[in-house]
């Protein structure tokens, strides 16, 4: 589990796990609901006091030694004391490459500092979990994404606020729209909802793509190792007989983690 070195002076300390969301079929009907587009990249909570940074992964690593020159700019860019929900993306071409982020994680500093050089990331901000002293996970949706709006008004790139809408129409047509520029879909939030860590009390509406695919590889689910599988790492072979990776996958039941890895066994 992620610990941080220092004390923060923030309301409270790290580690916070992220609030999670349940697959969904459909946009949700009636009023009542905040609409964010669904972003591919890497889940992070970011925590900044003073010049002290530090930006745990959903699985509460840390990722800020992967991500050097973002570390820099969100030294710089981000309010003094705060603690943010968001996503670490990489954009080539006119579109997210979860490829690029993958390539990140790699053992050699060199590696690291060079793939920073020729596709820098960026951090995309949805959610506000701290703003000076104040612990604002109580508060309801709409009202923490307000208090983000006063506190990113002037972050400029390759810091972002996400793009938001109450109105159902508009969200659809980010749906379709979003979909060639490599976002994942779309999430639904409760105006009402508090942060929730751990809990899957958001939506995601995601584009429903199916492909039989290669497991290169696998993570242990935290906590179950040698029991759980985490996450499978996904490949597609192309015409050439050259396997590639395609993304991964994580959204299994505690039962299915299990029965994953029973399968598993024989071919590790």
């Amino acid at each position: 589990m992620y610990r941080a070195a220092v004390k923060l002076q923030l309301p409270f300390q790290p580690p916070v796990e992220p609030m999670l969301a349940k697959l969904s079929s459909g946009l949700p009907e009636g009023e009542g609901w905040i609409y964010e587009p669904k972003w591919d990249g890497f889940r992070a909570i970011v925590f900044k006091s003073g010049s002290d940074l530090l930006i745990p992964s959903r699985d509460l690593k840390p990722l800020g030694r992967y991500f050097p020159e973002l570390e820099e700019t969100l030294r710089k860019g981000l309010p003094d004391r705060c603690v943010l929900d968001g996503e670490v993306v990489i954009a080539r071409d006119g579109r997210l490459d979860f490829d690029a982020l993958l390539l990140r994680i790699h053992p050699a500093e060199s590696r690291v500092k060079m793939l920073a050089e020729q596709a820098p990331s960026s951090y995309v901000a949805w959610d506000m979990l701290a703003d000076g002293d104040d612990d604002l996970r109580a508060l309801p949706q709409s009202e923490r994404r307000l208090r983000l709006e006063r506190a990113l008004a002037g972050v400029k790139p390759p810091i972002h606020l996400t793009p938001m809408t109450r109105d159902r129409a508009t969200a659809a047509d980010w749906f379709e729209r979003f979909e060639g520029a490599g976002l994942d879909g779309v999430m639904a939030k409760p105006e009402s909802l508090a942060y929730s860590p751990g809990k899957r009390s958001m939506m995601k509406i995601k584009h429903q793509r199916t492909a039989d695919c290669v497991v290169g590889g696998f993570r242990w689910y935290k906590g179950g190792k040698g029991k759980l599988v985490g996450s499978m790492l996904l490949g597609l072979y192309d015409n050439a007989g050259v396997l590639h990776n395609v993304g991964v996958c994580s959204g299994f039941k505690t039962t299915d983690r299990a029965v994953l890895a029973e399968k598993l066994e024989p071919l590790r």
